[in-house]
């Protein structure tokens, strides 16, 4: 039987098994290896079947997500942005200065949420790795014409952004302690009249955020440490993503305050860092600039190119990617726009199309200009952090990956709570009511071995994955916005009539002719 024991294949394992069967007989002893040879053998046919279901699973995601947006995203996210542009007669330049102004007003009742904090919220899960990570795959992929797209996507997506935090803001409830909180399944309930579409939307925004989201900002978190010589490709990935998952688990269930709140101080100093060593790469880098501009614009109208492979143009990877980063019109930042204590809707509606502007022309932009004038050309095999470290390195030294390691373990963990947190909500308008605390606990354990094996998985799934996920969301939100957009011109034009006559705006239902019953605003002359 030693021909049976000797195989390579079995090498690994002999030992534990010969320890635990050295009290039998040789009799004894061969039954089981003869057990195992064929529970090896077993096993490892159903790596190859699970290694053929994997291929397959991706193969089918990615073929969905190509689908999505070649065909039904581009035509779905730019037509309502535009309609929504046209109609609002361009709120980008037009209300610009008035978005500045709503972000700085206090609430009248002391304690509430302000804009500025709604803002915070929404900017918290924006601002991670979409920002580093995802510009830099898009570039890789599709050239530096998908920067261009980025940019239209932001532009054209913050009215978008603007009518759906706004129909968040009419159609928002208040909570016994005088709370405000809505969202997406609140309006289509509400105003369509239809749980079941809601309870769907809720369900793939947990999928997208809970799981798909942070599965991947888990994958880029820790990708952005195989630059240093300690990296081992086959263990790292599981080591990271096992001590972020912990951490992440910890502070979930009610531990790790003060990592939570030192995490919360930081980023926004690490943000503000983080676009001041982007400007300082490209003074650097000063004399690359025209030709880097040049080729944006080249690569984004290179026709021939986006239609003979839609999949990697720039087109397409600027829509995918400028939509991971800002998400607008995807239906998640309503959900933190609703929570927000102000007295007209469209004040909000215009705080979160200014998030737009921050999270994608400058944070996005930050990191597009930090790389492409470095003179380190993108590749395939460099998309995502080490284009970016490279990037850096080449213009700041070793000091470039140090820094861009530490900005995404900050980015990243504050983005993974905020999004399980996120969840919270839509979890409580499934149910009714609150959740037992049993089942929240189980939903976040599971959300935190989301993380642990986000790390260690194929990269490509991972972006396709969430692509699918998050363009469910597209596809539920947008048609819903685009049949209630009504209501939102018609407190569009309230806002602008009140600021016309010197008034701080105030929202009347009445005054738009909402006879619908609203929850928050009642007592505002509501029509029963």
């Amino acid at each position: 039987m030693s021909s049976v024991a000797d195989p390579p294949l079995l090498f690994d394992f002999g030992s534990p098994f010969t320890t635990i069967t050295s009290g039998f007989s040789r009799k004894g002893r061969n039954e089981v290896t003869l057990i195992w040879c064929k529970n090896l053998q077993i096993h490892l046919l159903s790596v190859n079947i699970m290694e053929r279901e994997e291929g397959m699973f991706q193969t089918i995601i990615s073929t969905i997500s190509s689908f999505m947006y070649s065909k039904l995203l581009v035509i779905i996210l730019i037509g309502a942005g535009v309609y929504f542009t046209v109609r609002t007669r361009f709120p980008q330049v037009r209300l610009f200065k008035r978005a500045c102004g709503s972000v700085m007003e206090k609430p009248e009742d002391k304690g509430a949420i302000s804009s500025f904090q709604a803002l915070m919220v929404s900017t918290a899960s924006r601002v991670g790795t979409g920002n580093i990570v995802g510009v830099s795959s898009a570039i890789c992929i599709g050239g530096f014409g998908s920067v261009f797209w980025m940019w239209v996507i932001a532009i054209i997506g913050s009215a978008s952004a603007l009518i759906e935090s706004t129909l968040a803001q009419i159609y928002k409830k208040r909570g016994e302690d005088g709370s405000c909180y809505g969202g997406p399944a609140y309006y289509i309930e509400a105003a369509l009249h239809c749980r079941p579409l809601a309870i769907v939307f809720c369900v793939a925004m947990i999928l997208t955020y809970a799981f798909g989201f942070n599965m991947l900002a888990s994958y880029n978190l820790q990708s952005t440490f195989s630059v240093f010589s300690f990296y081992n490709a086959e263990m790292s990935p599981w080591i990271i993503g096992g001590i972020l998952a912990v951490l992440t688990g910890w502070c979930l269930l009610g531990g790790g305050s003060r990592i939570v709140k030192v995490t919360s101080r930081v980023v926004p100093v690490m943000g503000i860092a983080y676009i001041g060593i982007s400007l300082l790469v490209v003074i650097i880098n000063i004399q690359n600039v025209p030709a880097m501009f040049v080729r944006i614009f080249e690569e984004a109208f290179d026709f021939r190119a986006i239609f003979g492979a839609f999949s990697g143009s720039a087109m397409m990877q600027g829509i995918r990617r400028g939509l991971y980063s800002n998400e607008a019109g995807i239906g998640s930042a309503p959900n933190a726009s609703a929570s927000a204590n102000v007295s007209h809707p469209v004040k909000q509606g215009l705080v979160q199309m200014l998030a737009v502007f921050i999270d994608t022309l400058l944070l996005c932009t930050a990191t597009a200009m930090m790389c492409m004038s470095s003179g380190i050309d993108p590749a395939k095999e460099l998309q995502g952090a080490p284009w970016v470290q490279a990037s850096l390195q080449e213009s700041l030294g070793s000091f470039g990956p140090v820094f861009i390691t530490v900005a995404m373990v900050f980015f990243a963990f504050t983005t993974l709570l905020g999004n399980c947190f996120y969840c919270d909500n839509l979890l409580i308008y499934i149910h009714k009511k609150q959740p037992g605390k049993a089942f929240m606990k189980g939903f976040r354990l599971v959300s935190a071995l989301a993380i642990f094996l986000g790390a260690g998985m194929e990269m490509s799934l991972l972006w396709d994955l969430f692509d699918v996920l998050m363009g469910v969301m597209a596809l539920i939100n947008i048609p819903v916005i685009l049949i209630l957009s009504e209501i939102a011109f018609k407190a569009v034009q309230d806002y602008e009539a009140q600021l016309k006559k010197g008034l701080n705006p105030v929202f009347k239902s009445a005054d738009i002719g909402l006879s619908q019953k609203t929850d928050f605003w009642r007592n505002y002359c509501n029509i029963d």
